[in-house]
């Protein structure tokens, strides 16, 4: 499975180290996504450091497939079409990258001329709280399948 991590938070008052993390997870501003993988010890430290600032669970495909065509962009804020998708990797469109995203087997960072860093809306109806952890009734921390009603409320 692929992790969507969601900056939830701003800068304001922030400790540095929590500052360099989330510079080094691409997530500069508020309403930002990534997809990382989940299998690496580096980012599930990452995400714990800044678990005050974002929120993060494990992406499924239907989601993935409607975050890539609707907020992936590439160099030059051109949308991902299925014939990129087709010219620029081994698949032969966006549902079959998706897949192999949400499974591990592409990195969505490493693809030529994409753009890493996918720009949301804010949610409909708001946040829970941004100051509490998920499972306080927050927004904050992570929040395992329940992050694609988040994404679908922010696309």
């Amino acid at each position: 499975m692929a992790f969507a991590v969601i900056r939830v938070r701003g800068t304001v008052s922030i400790n540095p180290k929590i500052r360099d993390t989330l510079k080094m997870l691409r997530l500069n501003k508020v309403n930002h996504c990534v997809i990382i993988e989940d299998n690496n010890e580096n980012f599930k430290g990452m995400l714990q450091r800044a678990k005050d600032y974002i929120t993060w669970g494990e992406l499924d495909k239907e989601t993935a497939v409607k975050l890539i065509e609707k907020r992936g962009r590439l160099i030059g804020d051109k949308e991902i079409t299925d014939e990129y998708v087709k010219s620029a990797t081994p698949y032969k469109n966006i549902e079959e990258l998706a897949e192999a995203i949400v499974e591990n087997k592409i990195k969505y960072r490493e693809l030529p001329d994409i753009k890493p860093v996918l720009r949301l809306n804010p949610p409909r109806k708001g946040y829970e709280g941004i100051k509490r952890s998920f499972s306080e009734g927050g927004a904050l921390g992570y929040r395992g399948k329940e992050i694609n009603k988040l994404i679908e409320r922010m696309i």
